[in-house]
């Protein structure tokens, strides 16, 4: 099954503008996202794998795959498309061997080193960045466009760009190859977020026409 990675949304329940994460989650994929990270740090396991299961009917409900981040005992549990690591977590090529070759595995890099490890260790797609400054990441190292462009020609598997993204800077990434934009507040943390989405995704492929 092809995945479509051009709008992925990341959660953050202390940005949402809407009263549950579950509506802010249905208003971004109707208003164009095609995956959903579920990234939750301030959470008790429990309250994460009853989150999960709730994200995963709505995810489900759509088509659209949920990706769980970090916790890959949440995202066996809960039976979600795959896990998304960083460069602290478990190592990608573990974390390959425990969910098996089903399931998606994303992993984050900021470098050429980082990308070219992951892809060899299993990942199906990589999130780099932060591409721009962010408040939900503000202690992220920052991912030169020159830096995204080695990247890209280092490896072939599927990239998105996270950090800072926004609909001035969205129709930077389709020319250099990029296959989708990871997005925090720039989605849920807007007053529509079924606009937003759509706005981003719209600018998105923008930059990709000649």
């Amino acid at each position: 099954m092809k995945i479509d990675y051009s709008l992925y949304l990341v959660t953050n329940r202390l940005l949402m503008s809407t009263k549950t994460l579950g509506e802010a989650v249905e208003q971004a994929i109707i208003g164009g996202c095609t995956m959903v990270q579920l990234r939750e740090k301030k959470i008790s396991s429990l309250d994460f794998y009853a989150l999960a299961l709730e994200i995963k009917e709505i995810a489900d409900s759509y088509g659209i795959p949920l990706i769980i981040n970090d916790r890959i005992d949440i995202a066996m549990a809960v039976g979600a498309a795959g896990v998304h690591i960083g460069q602290k977590d478990i190592p990608a090529d573990i974390a390959r061997k425990v969910i098996g070759k089903d399931m998606l595995l994303g992993v984050s890099a900021a470098s050429v080193a980082e990308a070219e490890n992951a892809a060899k260790a299993g990942a199906d797609y990589l999130g780099v960045g932060a591409m721009f400054p962010t408040g939900t990441k503000p202690d992220a190292g920052f991912v030169s466009m020159e830096e995204l462009g080695r990247i890209r020609r280092a490896v072939d598997i599927p990239i998105v760009v996270i950090g800072g993204i926004n609909k001035e800077n969205a129709m930077l990434f389709q020319p250099m190859g990029i296959d989708g934009l990871a997005v925090v507040s720039a989605v849920i943390a807007q007053p529509d977020i079924k606009k937003s989405a759509a706005d981003l995704k719209s600018q998105f492929r923008k930059g990709g026409c000649k």
